[in-house]
This record gives structure tokens, C-alpha cells and sequence, in this order.
């Protein structure tokens, strides 16, 4: 009997070996585990911190040293003098601001983006209303067939069109000269605006039509119920409730499309070569590559850089300023 009696240590709670069992002492306090829950977020944003800073803060400070400094080819112990590299302050600054080709080049860009952002946003926003409206068919194929265009890389894009805009081998300037019109002028300087956009239009109703569509689908349908038993029709509820409703996606949209046009670069760039009314400085971001790695202009090119990444941030609070003070306006 004495044998087969429970021994004690087997009927703790723990249910453990003495030899095994933890020390009081050594296990995490409350205030340890506190600590490490504090830790854990940090972990976590730290990837993207880093990424942050490599590629985007440490770039950024560097392109504003280098706007501040300038090459300067002084007399030394060569007959032909050496390049310096010499503080120089805001002179870069003011140099790019009286650049003509440059404030010609953001002209240009400018009658781009007012055909191009209004007409993708516009699209975008039919095409979003036309796929909510409960009798439409195929909805998953017309999703798709709109938004496959922003899924063809810019160049590749470019390079499609580029071929339906020559005329020798255009299928739209082939119908026009059979008809006896002649070619169209995609790539001369009256149509040249229009083929741009036409692109960008092309590429980017999509992915503008799928937040907008995204954002109507998050509006509550009893909205739509109680318009319908109240005898409005689609049209109404799309201009009075769905369209009302949808602003901060068109805020956003119209935002992403501003962007888009300031860093327009590999459309024209990718056109260049087939006709002559596109040249080195047709754009911003053209001329900025030309400074930086045509003419060994580093200098000019970070402070046409700072500028146009400046331009950006500002056009981009304005159009949030104006739609948050719409928003409050109609709210109060």
C-alpha cells in the first residue's frame, strides 16, 4: 500500500516536476510585458521608417544641398582651368525662374492637364454610375474591360498609341485618307495635346472609376429604396444622393489625377522620336533630365527638382483646402 500512495508533489496545481518548476522570480512581470507591448508597434513601422528615410528623406535633402551649390571653372595649374563645386545659395533658384523654356514647358503642362484631368475624372465618374445602376449586365466583364488599360505599363502604353498616331501607320489616318481628308494630325502641334491626354486618359479612367465605384458601393441602399418610393428616377439618385456622396473620392481621385500631370515624362518622352514638335524641354521633368544627365547641370536640375516637388505639395493642399471647406459649408 505505501507503494502505490499519491505522493504529494503530484496533486499541486501545476502539475509539474519540482526539479523543473519556473522560479517565481524569473517569470515576466506585468511590467515587462507592458514594455514589450510598447515595443511592438514600433517593430512593425520601423520597415517602412527606414524606407522612408533611405528613399525618400535622404534623397529630399540631398536634392536641396545640391540647388544650393553650383560649378565654377576656375584658373589653376591646368591651362584649361577645374570645376568646382561652390556654395552658391538661391542663385539656382532664381536662374530656373527666369528659364523660358522651362516656363514655356509649364505651360504646356498645364493645357495638358485641363484636357486631361477633367475628361479622366469625368469618364471615371460615369462609368462608375452607369456599372451602380441595378439593371446594368456583365458588370464583372465591364469592370474589367475599363480598368485592364491601367494595368499596361506608361511606356508600353505610349508605344501602342505612338503606332495608331503615325500616319503611315495609322488605322484611323488610313480611313481619313481613303476618305480623301488626309492624315490626322495626332503628332503635329494641333493634335498634339489631345494624342497626350488621350493616353493618359486611356491608362488612368480606370483606376479613378474603380475608388469611385468602390465609394458608391459604401453608400447605404436604403437611401436608394426611399428615393425610389418617392418616384425619383436613376438620373435623380445620381445627382442628388450618389454624386453628393462621393466627393471625397473625387477629391482624392482629382488629387492622384493632378500628380499624375505634374510628373508627366514618359508620354512625350516616349513620342519624341516620332515627331519633331516634341523636343528635349516639352515638359518639366523633360527638362530636369536634360539638365541632369544631358549637360551635367546637376545644380539647375535639383532646384527645377525642389520646385516642382514644391508646386505639387502646394496645388495638392490647395484642392484639399477648398473640398475640407466645401465639406464644412455644407455640413454647418
Amino acid at each position: 500500500m505505501a507503494d502505490t500512495a499519491v505522493r504529494p508533489e503530484a496533486t499541486r496545481p501545476d502539475g509539474g516536476d519540482p526539479a523543473t518548476r519556473r522560479d517565481p522570480a524569473s517569470r515576466p512581470t506585468r511590467a515587462s510585458r507592458a514594455r514589450r507591448g510598447s515595443i511592438a508597434p514600433y517593430l512593425f513601422v520601423a520597415p517602412a521608417v527606414v524606407l522612408f528615410v533611405a528613399f525618400m528623406l535622404i534623397p529630399l535633402i540631398y536634392t536641396i544641398w545640391s540647388s544650393l551649390r553650383a560649378y565654377r571653372i576656375e584658373t589653376g595649374t591646368s591651362v584649361l582651368g577645374i570645376r568646382v563645386d561652390r556654395f552658391v545659395g538661391l542663385e539656382n533658384y532664381a536662374a530656373v525662374l527666369s528659364d523660358t523654356e522651362l516656363l514655356a514647358s509649364f505651360g504646356r503642362l498645364g493645357i495638358y492637364g485641363l484636357i486631361a484631368v477633367p475628361l479622366t475624372l469625368g469618364l471615371a465618374l460615369l462609368f462608375a454610375l452607369l456599372l451602380d445602376v441595378p439593371a446594368v449586365r456583365a458588370k464583372r466583364f465591364s469592370r474589367t474591360a475599363i480598368f485592364i488599360p491601367y494595368a499596361v505599363p506608361g511606356v508600353t502604353a505610349a508605344l501602342l498609341w505612338g503606332f495608331m498616331y503615325l500616319p503611315s501607320t495609322s488605322p484611323f489616318s488610313y480611313v481619313t485618307t481613303a476618305l480623301g481628308w488626309g492624315p490626322v494630325p495626332f503628332l503635329e502641334t494641333n493634335g498634339l495635346f489631345g494624342s497626350l491626354a488621350n493616353i493618359a486618359i486611356w491608362g488612368g479612367v480606370g483606376f479613378n472609376m474603380i475608388i469611385i465605384y468602390t465609394s458608391l458601393r459604401g453608400i447605404p441602399a436604403e437611401l436608394y429604396e426611399s428615393a425610389r418610393l418617392d418616384g425619383a428616377g436613376e438620373l435623380q439618385i445620381a445627382l442628388r444622393i450618389k454624386i453628393p456622396l462621393v466627393v471625397p473620392a473625387l477629391v482624392l481621385t482629382g488629387v492622384f489625377a493632378l500628380i499624375g500631370t505634374l510628373q508627366l515624362y514618359g508620354e512625350p518622352n516616349t513620342l519624341k522620336p516620332l515627331t519633331t514638335d516634341i523636343t528635349q524641354s516639352w515638359a518639366p521633368l523633360m527638362t530636369i533630365y536634360r539638365d541632369a544627365f544631358l549637360t551635367d547641370n546637376l545644380p539647375a536640375a535639383a532646384a527645377s527638382s525642389t520646385i516642382l516637388a514644391l508646386g505639387t505639395v502646394l496645388l495638392s493642399a490647395i484642392v484639399l483646402g477648398i473640398a475640407n471647406r466645401k465639406r464644412t459649408e455644407a455640413a454647418s
